[in-house]
């Protein structure tokens, strides 16, 4: 009899030496999501004028976002470019700080006439102008002759002064100024001395996005000279008025829209980057010991039965803390690494599944 029983524990004690089982696999239910989002921000401001995306959208680096409204600067008379010291890129204001202007114009009304009515003839008509009159002049001293028409400008009291509209003068020369193109003595309206109009200062405000004219061009009353969009620009730089993605993925959350104002830096987009897809899985505490930071899992997609569904993915991180705690259930939460193919969405149902291991 103790023979018996001697045979059976020593044969007992040969099994739990030599024979390994099976580690059983643990599946989990997972969910895609991404490990982070990245804001895209605004590289300059203004008046959103062009914005279609929607959260959920797939966005590619290069991809426009908005199109910002530019703020156009006209000319205000008709000339001729006679410098240009802003350059796109440039603060409008730094420039206008150091020169006056971005660019200046000079008038084609190039002449300006100092005048008053002491010599008028004598008249009451005669001795009272007005602003916008088109007047004559024609140079005081008769062996010269020149010429020219006008329009009065200003007006002081007994002194007024006009800017020509077409013939030639001589700059400091005397002219007496008439009502009538026939040069009557008895229209003449007084006497001026001739100098040169100003140039005109063109500034604003923001930074230059995009310059149109150069030194020498010459423009009409109404032509575009250069566009701005405010704050200061990166670098100097801009391509545009688009703002483009710099970041592949999918948007999470959109703060902007057509006819918003946004200013630099403003945080336009969040978006989850395409290269940083996790599974996220809940881990019952009594499951802990059969899944380790490092382990390599079987990801099963729920999408589809094909078999390109399956890969496998790396766990990186198994948290510390409970996600959940009840008298009956305490989980934690675990994040798995992989390569996402082209089908994958954020927010899929996966099953992952620890890998069969045999001694």
């Amino acid at each position: 009899m103790k023979k018996n029983i001697l045979l059976v524990v020593l044969s007992l004690a040969l099994c739990a030496t030599f024979v390994t089982p099976a580690l059983a696999e643990t599946t989990f239910d997972g969910t895609v999501v991404s490990s982070e989002a990245v804001s895209v921000t605004a590289p300059f401001g203004g008046t959103v004028s062009t914005f279609r995306l929607r959260a959920g959208d797939k966005i590619s680096v290069g991809d426009m976002i908005a199109e910002v409204a530019t703020t156009k600067v006209y000319a205000s008379t008709d000339g001729v470019i006679t410098g240009v010291f802003g350059q796109p890129g440039d603060s409008v204001d730094d420039v206008v700080s150091r020169i006056g202007a971005v660019l200046y114009v000079a008038p084609d009304n190039k002449y300006t006439i100092t005048a008053d009515i002491q010599k008028a003839y004598s008249s009451s008509d005669n001795k009272y102008v007005n602003i916008g009159e088109i007047v004559y002049l024609k140079s005081y001293y008769t062996s010269n002759g020149n010429t020219a028409q006008g329009i009065i400008t200003a007006t002081d009291g007994t002194s007024y002064t006009v800017e020509t509209t077409s013939g030639e003068l001589l700059m400091e020369e005397t002219v007496s100024i008439f009502r009538n193109a026939d040069y009557s003595a008895e229209s003449r309206i007084g006497r001026g001395t001739v100098s040169r109009t100003p140039e005109v200062a063109v500034g604003g405000s923001g930074s230059i996005l995009y310059m149109h004219v150069a030194d020498g061009d010459a423009v009409t009353r109404g032509q575009l000279l250069f566009e701005t969009v405010t704050g200061s620009l990166d670098g100097l730089y801009a391509t545009s008025n688009q703002i483009v993605s710099d970041v592949d993925g999918i948007i999470a959350t959109v703060n902007l829209s057509a006819g918003s104002t946004i200013n630099k830096g403003d945080t336009l987009l969040t978006v989850y980057p395409s290269n940083e897809m996790q599974v996220v899985i809940d881990i019952d505490e009594y499951d802990l010991a059969d899944i380790h930071e490092g382990d390599q899992i079987q990801l099963e997609f729920n999408y589809d039965d094909a078999t390109d569904n399956v890969c496998v993915g790396t766990v990186s991180m198994i948290s510390h803390v409970a996600e959940s705690s009840t008298t009956s259930d305490v989980t934690y939460q675990a994040y798995i690494d992989f390569t996402p193919n082209t089908d994958i969405r954020l927010g899929m149902t996966v099953m992952a599944s620890t890998m069969d291991a045999e001694a």
